[in-house]
């Protein structure tokens, strides 16, 4: 088995995408509208992101920013729509006002991805107890990854955090089988850090865009990342 760490990269167009491919992204995380935080892309979005490259993509499950579920009768078309378009990877994750893992919506909507992994995202840095939330999810079928930052504050404050949950994850601990996908906030500085305590899955969307999200994803931004983690 390949030790190559994954690098996951956010596309919001098939010129993102192709541009993250061609710097050596492993899997792309679609979404629209980043001021919101990124929320569900469009059917024709994914089409003519899946026609223009040929590695994995995960597609945002999400209306509103936030972690509230919203209207999940309309997410639940949304999925369906692109599951019947093809796409067979997701992403999601909500909370209920009380910051407990809102089963009822994350229930609903895996059912209808059927055989589909998935990712439970930045969520899981804003749950009351993430150790709690982790032993809630851990049967669910087709959860494979943690996209987390191990504080709602970002990478900086959560380092502590990811590194204890990278060891617990070591040791089999039920709830701690995802692989940890590290983002929010992750600089080039953190790495040496993460990787020497075994994180190997690491997610960027500024950063691989130095002209901020006006601007397309550069090839050579990317392409840095790959380096740094091929070092």
């Amino acid at each position: 088995m390949s030790n190559r760490a994954v690098l996951e990269v956010i596309a919001l167009d098939e010129e993102d995408a192709v541009a993250a491919q061609a710097g050596g992204a492993d899997r792309l995380e679609l979404v629209t509208d980043m001021a919101a935080d990124g929320l569900t892309p469009s059917t024709t979005g994914f089409k003519a992101i899946r026609a223009a490259v040929d590695i994995p993509l995960r597609v945002m499950l999400r209306l509103t920013d936030g972690f509230a579920a919203g209207d999940i009768e309309v997410l639940v078309r949304r999925a369906a729509e692109l599951r019947e378009a093809g796409a067979t990877e997701f992403v999601l994750g909500f909370l209920t006002p009380d910051g407990e893992p809102d089963l009822v919506a994350v229930e609903r909507l895996i059912a209808v991805i059927d055989g589909c992994h998935w990712t439970f995202h930045r969520a899981v840095d804003r749950a009351a107890d993430r150790d709690a939330l982790r032993k809630q999810l851990a049967d669910l079928p087709g959860l494979d990854t943690y996209l987390t930052a191990g504080a709602a504050t970002g990478v900086d404050d959560g380092l502590a955090t990811l590194k204890a949950e990278a060891a617990r994850a070591r040791t089999g601990e039920p709830g701690y089988e995802p692989q940890i996908l590290v983002g929010g906030g992750l600089r080039l500085d953190h790495l040496p850090e993460l990787r020497a305590a075994g994180l190997d899955a690491f997610h960027i969307g500024g950063a691989a865009r130095p002209g901020g999200w006006t601007a397309p994803v550069s090839v050579a931004a990317v392409r840095e990342w790959r380096a740094a983690l091929d070092a």
